[in-house]
């Protein structure tokens, strides 16, 4: 293709077609957004990076986050080995030292430090272990990141960050390393990866995967200031061979030329995206059916979001060089610009300038949140080694210099799943449901049940009293018919033996003395039968008013079982009275969850509030994340705080209680006990709450959670508390005679997260600024704490235990000043001199500070300047007293170096002109 041809697509393609995949991959658009919340969760480890990666905080303030820059050095190609055959390579790489000489001339040169000097023998491995690794690592621990390429065209970006190694797999570019890594670690089950693939081209945002898609817009949310392109084709990755064949296919339809430096020159910037979601693991508490202890349980479970941005960035050129015409000239006018813009907003940035133009150009506007933003950002610039383009190189060099001053606020992106969480309750409130619709029926079985046997019994009873009483009457019945029929027998008897009797009178009428006598005998006997008959007839009386009286106890008890059926009667109305009020509860139970619904859709609303208001907070102090009731309270002070004035803590108190707050660091939940805890740290992150905290009994508290406590997230927060605790001197003496000292320096020693050091460290390092605890803290072991602590090598740590270790050496400085103290300093006895001295030119200027200021207070008393001189602390003094760029501290080696007679011997004796 002739330099003056118009761009075609990279691999042969000459059209916008999308190619197919050999493997299926789904891809779908998406333009939804998550509420994010910065918090700490508390329950993962900070994943170790290699030794030159920037570490990363783990709880919800900002941590500041350097933009690290690699310089990797391209070999000469073949037309430079034949034409620049004479001359030396304009650059000198000294990567043990990482610096690089830039040759001006034959006897002259400038020299240029980077955080990684890549040499042209460089593996691509080597390159991602240091450049890409950490950020990836980051990613994976719900941080945004960014890698990206600069230099002039034909220097290696692409094959630095694009290269698909088919051939021989060590040629593996970051893009291709990066998803692997990402994929090893991501659980396909519960996680998810998707990718979008953008090039800017000429000022307009084209999607690589759909060639249709080529005027995507820029949106940028208005109170968080993030940066997204909903338009773009979202594609979820299972497999890494999905994953290279996608960056084939974006590849093929991105632009490039033949040009007089580069063959098969970008012509656009090529921006790959890739989206983590990680659910973190053993943080979901089961449902209780218990409806006391449903609220406890309303958690939603997290969810952490990051993003990695890979950025390969069209080469800058000169046009003459290059040689480019007609469209092609257009294109380079285009990526020029664009570089031009992303080099004045880094200007701007590493001058702390009030405005930073980012919206110079959609590149800038897109990776404003790589440079000065919240994302850790890794840049590697590429150079040549010919003579002929030191200019190229010198501006790409300057680029790298100038992206190293700049510092992003690294933040972690957490969310809660509320969707997993509806779920959830729909789950269970089937289940409270379907529980509640099984106890109604076995009740009303129950009811059905019981009314049956009363029903049965008191028809039962009344059969069998009915029968009773019909034999009791048939019987009296019986017995008295038969005794009239036997008495009107005897009676007919009687008659007719009268009637025979009367007849024999008439025919004998004999004799009327014996008919006399005969009748007078008869009239008696008849007397004797009526009175036996009077007698039978009172006895039947009798009995049938037994009988009656009888009949009156069965009517008597057939009445009170009507009554008894009254009263079951009674009790069946309670029971159902008592079902009607069972499903009244059942409604109230479920406007209940449907209120508590509403209220979490509300807590949503107000963590996304609360969590964009404090992303605006101060770095370096301990916030939590804050059940809703203290995410109010902050809502409210930060409403106050726009208002010039902060909320008291009076309004927390009069909402829960701070007595409430600190007894819930003893409850046996898990997460009730860090949430509690984490709302401690951040009223104790206030000066005006620290005393009341400390007179409510929260400082005992935070030191028991020390002592009684194993969690390391736990240990962080507590350690962070007691640090902002430790700023005020009453309190540091209360810390050291409730054996604080002890206690940190065990959490110390068990501790393994960055981030917990840090918190212990800072510490540490308050307690050792009080001039009355010096003997006590050392003797509690509070300086070999501190040195123990530098073997996790953390900046922020080590920065901690400089820190401390200056506050101590004034101090002790201070005292044998005033004659309180006489003898070596304990510092030097504990073993501390070595890493101080070894430490004083630390590249990082916070840890590099304070060890020059402990250096300085060390050696203004004598007694100290013989181990010094033997530890080889002299050498650095002088250093100090002529390289430091602070004038206090260059001031006080010199003056402690002539006013002592011992550095003044040594250094007459070593020659040192001073």
């Amino acid at each position: 293709m002739a330099a003056s041809g118009g761009t075609s697509y990279r691999n042969g393609a000459t059209s916008r077609n999308s190619l197919k995949l050999d493997k299926p991959f789904s891809a779908n658009s998406s333009n939804s957004k998550s509420s994010l919340k910065s918090k700490s969760l508390p329950n993962s480890a900070l994943r170790r990076s290699s030794p030159a990666a920037l570490g990363v905080a783990k709880d919800d303030g900002g941590v500041p986050g350097r933009v690290r820059v690699a310089v990797r050095l391209r070999p000469r190609n073949t037309e430079e080995s034949i034409a620049d055959a004479d001359f030396a390579d304009c650059v000198e790489l000294q990567p043990e030292l990482k610096r690089l000489k830039l040759r001006k001339n034959n006897w002259d040169s400038d020299t240029y430090e980077f955080d990684e000097v890549l040499t042209e023998f460089a593996s691509q491995k080597r390159v991602y272990e240091v450049v890409a690794k950490p950020v990836v690592e980051s990613v994976l621990d719900g941080y945004n990141g960014t890698i990206m390429a600069y230099g002039q065209t034909g220097t290696g970006k692409t094959y630095t960050l694009g290269r698909l190694g088919e051939e021989d797999t060590a040629d593996r570019g970051i893009m291709v390393r990066a998803m692997e890594d990402i994929l090893a670690e991501v659980s396909l089950e519960t996680d998810s990866v998707s990718v979008s693939y953008l090039q800017l081209y000429m000022e307009s945002i084209q999607d690589l995967l759909d060639p249709a898609n080529d005027n995507i817009s820029i949106v940028e949310d208005p109170k968080t200031g993030d940066v997204s392109v909903p338009g773009a084709t979202l594609v979820e990755i299972r497999h890494q061979e999905s994953f290279v064949e996608l960056l084939r296919l974006g590849e093929a339809h991105r632009f490039a030329a033949n040009t007089k430096l580069n063959t098969e020159s970008s012509r656009s910037h090529a921006i790959l995206m890739v989206h983590v979601k990680r659910s973190l693991k053993g943080r979901d508490s089961t449902l209780s059916s218990d409806n006391s202890h449903l609220v406890k349980t309303l958690k939603p479970p997290i969810v952490r979001k990051g993003k990695l941005v890979v950025v390969d960035l069209a080469g800058s050129e000169r046009i003459d060089k290059s040689g480019s015409e007609g469209h092609t000239l257009e294109e380079a006018k285009s990526i020029n610009l664009s570089l031009s813009a992303l080099g004045k907003c880094i200007n701007a940035l590493a001058e702390n300038s009030a405005h930073v133009p980012v919206r110079d150009s959609k590149l800038t506007r897109l990776l404003r949140d790589s440079f000065g933003g919240t994302a850790r950002t890794s840049l590697v610039i590429t150079i040549g080694p010919s003579p002929r383009h030191r200019g190229e190189t010198t501006s790409t060099i300057m680029f790298g210099q100038r992206a190293m001053k700049v510092e992003n606020m690294l933040k972690i992106k957490e969310e809660f799943d509320y969707k997993s969480l509806s779920r959830r309750l729909d789950i269970q409130l089937d289940k409270l449901i379907a529980e509640h619709e099984r106890q109604q029926k076995a009740f009303e079985i129950e009811i059905e049940r019981i009314t049956k046997e009363a029903q049965d019994r008191i028809s039962e009873a009344d059969r069998s009293h009915s029968n009773a009483l019909e034999k009791e009457r048939l019987k009296y019945q019986k017995d008295y018919m038969e005794s009239i029929k036997k008495l009107e027998d005897q009676l007919m008897v009687k008659q007719k033996k009268l009637g025979g009797e009367k007849v024999i009178n008439e025919e004998v009428a004999a004799s009327a003395s014996s008919v006399i006598a005969n009748g007078e005998g008869l009239t008696v006997s008849a007397d004797k039968e009526v009175a036996e008959l009077k007698k039978l007839v009172k006895k039947e009386i009798v009995l049938r008013k037994a009988a009656e009286e009888e009949v009156n106890n069965l009517r008597n008890q057939v009445a009170q079982l009507k009554r008894s059926e009254i009263s079951c009667n009674s009790e069946i109305l309670k029971l159902r009275k008592t079902l009607e009020d069972e499903q009244n509860q059942k409604k109230k139970l479920e406007g209940d969850i449907a209120m508590l619904q509403s209220q979490l859709l509300q807590l949503s609303f107000e963590a996304d509030e609360t969590s964009r208001r404090l992303d605006r907070g101060e770095p370096g102090k301990v916030l939590g994340s804050l059940d809703s009731l203290v995410q109010q309270v902050k809502h409210s002070q930060a409403q106050d705080a726009g208002n010039g004035e902060k909320a008291s803590v009076a309004k927390l108190f009069e909402q829960v209680g701070l007595q409430k707050i600190l007894s819930l660091l003893e409850a046996e939940d898990y997460d009730v006990r860090i949430h509690a805890v984490k709302v401690v740290a951040n009223l104790a992150a206030e000066e005006t709450n620290q005393q009341k905290i400390v007179e409510a009994g929260g400082l005992s508290s935070l030191l028991m959670l020390l002592r009684s406590t194993e969690d390391e997230t736990i240990h962080r927060v507590a350690a962070g508390a007691i640090a902002n605790l430790a700023m005020n001197e009453t309190n540091q003496e209360l810390i050291m005679s409730q054996g604080g000292i002890s206690l940190l320096s065990m959490t110390a020693a068990n501790a393994e997260d960055p981030q917990t050091l840090r918190m212990v460290a800072g510490a540490i390092a308050n307690l050792c600024g009080n001039d009355k605890l010096q003997t006590k803290l050392r003797g509690e072991g509070g300086i070999k704490a501190l040195l123990g602590m530098v073997r996790c090598r953390h900046p922020d740590v080590l920065a901690q235990v400089a820190r401390g270790i200056a506050n101590f050496a004034k101090c002790e400085s201070r005292a044998s000043t005033q004659g309180t103290k006489a003898g070596k300093s304990f510092l030097i006895e504990d073993g501390a001199l070595p890493w101080i001295v070894q430490n004083a030119n630390n590249e990082a200027s916070t840890i590099k500070r304070h060890i020059e200021l402990a250096l300085c207070h060390l050696a203004q008393h004598e007694v100290n300047a013989k181990d010094m001189i033997i530890g080889g602390a002299l050498w650095e003094l002088v250093r100090i007293s002529r390289d430091c760029s602070r004038e206090d501290i260059r001031t006080l080696a010199h003056r402690t170096l002539i006013s002592s007679p011992t550095f003044q011997a040594e250094m007459r004796r070593l020659r040192i002109d001073y």
